[in-house]
């Protein structure tokens, strides 16, 4: 990444063979994913905690090759998911810290290890904490891909009674129709809250997983389950997070829990084992849209930026 800016700040570039200090373990990638928070990180939307140029990407499925001092050797040779907080992921070759990997278990192919590991990892937590009861009507957003395609997945085994969903077209509706949401709105029409309002037809909704935020955020508040209505916000598609108050909440007896922090990211952490192991053992579909050379991540970016993937895109080495 040689700049903050559009998808053309990622460029192919040689660099120096990196060397795995006291506490680190060398991956030779074999799977990265492309993430959604990565693209508002190179494009400047949030804060980059970290000088450039400098080797991008966050997570990377691999093979590690050699262990620092004070690691483990029985490491070498595991195959392993690693997210690094460093960045330095795009790339053949990354160092980690050894306790931020995580082993993927056999009969997982590294592309879908890469895949599910950061939709699932959130999915997993946000339906612990929809403590969901078999009664529920839910509303899961961008319920096609990422983390709404998770979610869509394992809402009903969690306790949901009725899946709605918002997509953002017709491809992407029929996609969360296979999924198993039970209807789908178009959230690129503008009045979809409205639509969702036709579809209950005079009943509410109990838990809404909001990733769109913005202001529509406070328009569902009405449709809502008055006292015991919950909205988990842990995305802004919108360009801005849930634009409610305080008083929204209080007038209408709901809560809004927002699912971000260090406190919460740590429980992500917490799920990346858990996420590894539905995959293998085919408790969920991993969603994969595409796999393209690891030169081609500003290509990746670009197609994100134009909201076409129907699931991750893999860059591989």
């Amino acid at each position: 990444m040689t700049a903050v800016g559009g998808p053309d700040v990622l460029v192919a570039r040689e660099v120096p063979t990196p060397q795995p200090q006291a506490g680190q373990v060398l991956i030779r990638t074999e799977a990265v994913p492309v993430l959604y928070p990565e693209t508002l990180l190179r494009s400047g939307a949030f804060p980059l905690p970290a000088a450039m140029p400098l080797v991008f990407g966050t997570q990377a499925a691999g093979v590690v090759r050699e262990a620092g001092a004070g690691v483990d050797t029985g490491l070498i040779g595991q195959r392993v998911l690693a997210a690094s907080n460093a960045f330095g992921t795009y790339a053949e070759q990354v160092c980690v810290p050894a306790e931020s990997v995580t082993p993927i278990p056999a009969g997982l192919s590294s592309i879908d290890a890469a895949a599910v590991t950061m939709g699932m990892s959130v999915a997993l937590p946000l339906l612990d904490t929809a403590a969901l009861t078999g009664t529920e009507t839910v509303l899961i957003q961008a319920a096609a891909t990422g983390i709404g395609g998770y979610l869509t997945q394992l809402a009903k085994e969690f306790g949901a009674a009725r899946v709605i969903a918002t997509a953002g077209g017709p491809v992407k509706a029929d996609r969360a129709r296979e999924l198993g949401a039970d209807e789908v709105i178009d959230h690129t029409d503008p009045a979809w809250p409205a639509r969702l309002a036709e579809i209950l037809g005079g009943t509410t909704v109990d838990v809404v997983f909001d990733a769109i935020g913005g202001d529509s955020a406070r328009i569902l508040l009405d449709l809502m389950t008055p006292l015991r209505g919950r909205m988990l916000s842990y995305g802004f598609l919108s360009g801005a997070p849930a634009q409610v108050t305080a008083l929204d909440l209080i007038m209408r007896g709901l809560t809004l829990t927002g699912c971000s922090g260090a406190a919460w990211l740590a429980g992500v952490d917490r799920n990346r084992a858990a996420a590894l192991e539905r995959a293998a053992t085919g408790s969920i579909t991993p969603l994969i849209d595409r796999v393209l050379p690891l030169a081609q991540a500003n290509a990746a970016h670009q197609l994100i930026a134009d909201r076409v993937p129907l699931g991750t895109i893999i860059l591989q080495p």
